[in-house]
């Protein structure tokens, strides 16, 4: 089909509203649009170029806990949570109550990405993946009493304060079942002659369409693309996250799923997944450039501790993870005394390496600055 013929759906009236029925959308697609091949040509070098970058870093997986940080801070915020950086890695007593459940939506949502990679090692990107990591991603949250872990038993809408005043109105519950499963046939239809990049396109869009939950389906969405493109190998590791582009095109983002729903737009729509998925691969490569450039200089550091040498390199690498900490944290890991410990945090606050942002005397807390500048900045 060109994606000039598509035909979104349509309305189905339902007991006094009328709620958007997308049509299937496991089928080919083509397209006579030069513009699309010009950004998809873009978006798949850019792309390369930051998967080439996660095989060239050290220990890459210690960065890629914080984009998976990065990216789960972010993607909340999209949902309203109001949680920073540096909040999100530090232990819940330390969160002030009234942003505790912000920090638990966030967390949930890096234990989600954490078990779906891991679980795409062994099983396909399906149904039953996604509604396990919807059961992770609303456990002990907000959304904890709406069915998490399963498609949705009744009707849900976006925008407004009643359904009679949404936004958009998704499909009715009963047609979730057979809607996912004809997603999840076009996301393995190997016989489909579609470049990945805009399979997950429309795959996304139709995903924020169907609504399959009553709550986390933005995240979820956005999680998808990700996990899309690890299963299929265009990134040996998550190293790619829209929510940033996203948050920041928040307008134009949703404006562009409307238009393929009321005018049919798809092309738009692709556009715009195209340009995200361009901008946000340059500013990852520039990120991971920042850290390969903090690490030649802590490196260096390290080297100026003289017989603390080997501690103060493990625990540079240690903060990598980390970059928020007590005395007390770096205990276990370096296998030292609480005394070393003291001694070395005192001695890369003097160096600059560390910052203490309590202001307490006791329980003192600091923050590795240089290295989370570095995420809050991209």
């Amino acid at each position: 089909m060109d994606i000039k013929n598509f035909q979104a759906g349509n309305y189905k009236q339902e007991y006094k509203y009328k709620s958007f029925l997308p049509n299937s959308i496991n089928h080919t697609f083509t397209w006579d649009e030069p513009q699309i091949n010009i950004l998809l040509e873009d978006a798949t070098r850019a792309l390369g170029e930051l998967n080439a970058f996660t095989m060239i870093v050290p220990n890459v997986d210690l960065f890629i806990h914080m984009h998976i940080t990065k990216e789960a801070n972010t993607s909340s915020k999209i949902e309203g949570t109001k949680t920073e950086m540096d909040e999100v890695l530090s232990e819940k007593e330390q969160i002030d109550p009234e942003k505790r459940d912000d920090w638990q939506e966030v967390r949930n949502y890096v234990d989600a990405m954490n078990y779906s990679l891991k679980e795409l090692e062994n099983v396909p990107l399906s149904s039953r993946l996604i509604k396990k990591v919807h059961e992770i991603l609303l456990s002990s949250a907000r959304g904890e009493n709406k069915q998490p872990g399963e498609f949705r038993k009744s009707q849900n809408w976006i925008g407004g304060t009643s359904i009679n005043t949404a936004y958009f109105i998704p499909p009715n519950h009963s047609e979730v079942i057979n809607l996912m499963s004809d997603l999840e046939k076009f996301l393995h239809n190997d016989a489909i002659q579609v470049p990945h990049l805009i399979k997950i396109a429309i795959a996304h869009y139709q995903f924020e369409t169907i609504h399959p939950f009553l709550d986390g389906n933005g995240r979820i969405g956005r999680l998808l693309i990700t996990l899309y493109l690890v299963s299929n190998g265009l990134l040996k590791k998550p190293s790619l996250y829209l929510s940033a582009f996203i948050e920041k095109h928040k307008s134009t983002y949703y404006e562009s799923l409307t238009f393929v729903r009321e005018q049919n737009n798809l092309t738009n729509w692709i556009k715009f997944f195209l340009e995200a998925v361009i901008e946000t691969s340059r500013s990852g490569v520039q990120t991971f450039q920042d850290i390969l450039s903090l690490k030649n200089e802590m490196d260096q550091l390290a080297l100026e501790f003289g017989k603390k040498a080997h501690n103060a390199s493990k625990l540079i690498e240690y903060l990598y993870q980390y970059p928020v900490l007590s005395v007390s944290d770096v205990i276990k890991p370096l296998e030292v005394s609480k005394q070393t410990a003291n001694s070395l945090i005192k001695d890369f606050e003097t160096k600059g390496i560390l910052k203490e942002v309590t202001g307490f005397q006791r329980n003192k807390l600091y923050i590795f600055d240089k290295y989370l500048n570095i995420y809050n900045n991209e």
